[in-house]
């Protein structure tokens, strides 16, 4: 049976505040390297915000074809049958996270940023008004696409705060950085400030890892490494009941009027 004009009417309105409320939502932004980074190290971030009603939004620099796609490329596959696959996983895992996500393509091992992309990170910056930003450690020794994806965060950052910079008006403030934790911390320079509860959302988190085939070796590292985060969450004040945690590290001075 048709519609009622009037029905269609009310239907379109409600569908219109929906977006509307969807568009106010404010934006966790997530900048990763290689498609499966933001998977490993803030899964459980994304998941926890989304969960808390904010918009997770996630920028992918490339699909890790190259230095992280060893076995596709051991099994003969080619390029462009590694960047499709590495995609799709990466769709499937934001999905589960409940995340959005966009892909830039720039290639990895080297990672090569252009100009273009600068202008695109800084857009992303002042279209979503992120009010924090997560992103690789500053240091990196085994793997400088992320160190390159840190750089261009920072900067693209700053970048959004000017007025004179070209591109979308609407400049940001200035969100905090926090930086995922690497993947060999100590050679990394990595310090923990701050160790975010994911409990609730961890078998969210798992089974978002269990999408990332072509790395099928880190599922149970990045589990061992949640529980002794979580760990040492409860033994440094945080939630009794944590068993599975996320260490961040701070770019930027905390600001407020408390120190609690």
């Amino acid at each position: 049976m048709e519609a009622h004009p009037a029905s269609k009417v009310v239907n379109d309105q409600v569908r219109g505040a929906l977006k509307k409320m969807s568009d106010n939502r404010q934006t966790l932004l997530v900048i990763s390297a290689h498609s499966a980074d933001f998977v490993w190290r803030a899964g459980g971030a994304i998941a926890l915000y989304s969960k808390r009603g904010y918009r997770a939004r996630v920028l992918c620099l490339s699909y890790g074809e190259r230095g992280e796609s060893a076995s596709m490329w051991k099994a003969g596959k080619t390029l462009a049958e590694i960047k499709a696959k590495r995609r799709e996983e990466a769709e499937r895992a934001a999905d589960i996270l409940g995340a959005e996500i966009r892909f830039f393509d720039q290639g990895d091992y080297p990672l090569r940023p252009t100009a273009e992309l600068i202008d695109e990170l800084v857009d992303e910056f002042r279209t979503y008004q992120p009010v924090a930003v997560l992103t690789h450690s500053l240091v990196d020794p085994y793997n400088m696409d992320h160190v390159r994806a840190t750089e261009l965060t920072l900067e693209s950052r700053v970048l959004a705060q000017a007025h004179g910079y070209p591109g979308k008006p609407d400049v940001i403030d200035a969100p905090p950085v926090f930086l995922f934790e690497p993947h060999q911390p100590e050679q990394c320079e990595f310090k923990v400030h701050f160790l975010l509860d994911i409990t609730e959302v961890f078998e969210q988190k798992r089974r978002a890892m269990e999408c990332m085939g072509a790395q099928e070796y880190l599922w149970e590292y990045y589990t061992d490494l949640a529980k002794r985060r979580g760990l040492q969450c409860k033994r440094n004040g945080g939630p009794k009941t944590c068993v599975y945690a996320e260490a961040y590290q701070r770019v930027y001075p905390q600001t407020g009027r408390e120190f609690v």
